[in-house]
């Protein structure tokens, strides 16, 4: 699959687009909790938006593996991949239990241990969000499916030097560490808390400076913000400043990362 034409990547705004109509489907009926091995939460709206995107993206090309926090696969099946989907069907499962909308759809398509291709899409809001490495990230607001793409916008952070810094925080895993470092780091600073991918949505659109994260994640839930930040002009390092790759080790936690917006360093 080449995403030198405009078909692929309308077909996987749609996947993403239709996943979101399955989780509103359960999101506005009853939601059953259960819980998996790890104790963390799962529900019917996980399962199906799940199916749906592992489901199309085998008929869109039967050739690319799928790593999913549904679908897991073990190391040795997938150490040597160079080209897979890293999908999180429904990131922020808590958001999405509690009825606050902050949930997303991620899609992302890594090479060579890094993110090409991403998409972020939050069914409650209707905002769609995509980037292609080397060619910009692209935001609409829509809860349709798509036969264009001439309707999105370009989007870019500002690199504004706000005297408030406009920090990002995790609404449902904040911790005294992050407060701790976050009074460490500024003096003038507010803190805004959001859930799921939306963090990196945010400061890709200039509309904060900075999201530092302390706590556990999993590549699923940031390589689709990852390639959307970059291309937005923003950059997402660990906290002692590396890169981050995917698929490189057993465990799929990422290490603390430092997102940044319109900061591109710490004074």
């Amino acid at each position: 699959m080449q995403f030198n034409h405009e078909k692929n990547i309308l077909e996987l705004l749609n996947i993403a687009i239709d996943s979101g109509k399955e989780i509103l489907n359960i999101y506005n009926d009853e939601i059953i909790v259960n819980s998996k091995e790890d104790k963390s939460p799962i529900t019917q709206a996980d399962i199906n938006s799940n199916n749906l995107i592992v489901s199309r993206l085998i008929k869109l090309d039967p050739n690319i593996p799928i790593l999913s926090e549904e679908s897991l696969v073990k190391w040795e099946n997938r150490k040597d991949w160079n080209k897979y989907w890293l999908i999180d069907p429904l990131d922020g499962t808590k958001e999405f239990i509690n009825r606050n909308g902050e949930f997303t759809v991620n899609i992302s398509l890594i090479e060579n241990n890094y993110p090409i291709f991403g998409i972020i899409y939050s069914p409650v809001k209707s905002l769609l969000y995509y980037a292609l490495k080397n060619n910009g990230c692209y935001k609409l607001k829509t809860n349709s499916n798509l036969n264009t793409l001439k309707n999105f916008n370009k989007i870019n952070i500002n690199k504004a030097k706000n005297s408030t810094k406009k920090i990002i925080g995790s609404r449902s895993h904040s911790s005294k560490k992050f407060q701790n470092w976050v009074e460490k780091k500024f003096t003038n600073f507010e803190i805004i808390t959001i859930g799921s991918s939306l963090k990196f949505c945010i400061l890709a659109e200039g509309k904060a400076d900075i999201y530092p994260r302390l706590g556990p994640t999993s590549e699923w839930d940031i390589a689709a913000g990852h390639i959307i930040l970059e291309e937005a002009g923003g950059k997402l390092k660990t906290i002692d400043n590396k890169d981050i790759l995917y698929n490189t080790k057993e465990d799929i936690l990422n290490p603390h990362f430092i997102a940044y917006g319109n900061l591109s360093k710490i004074d």
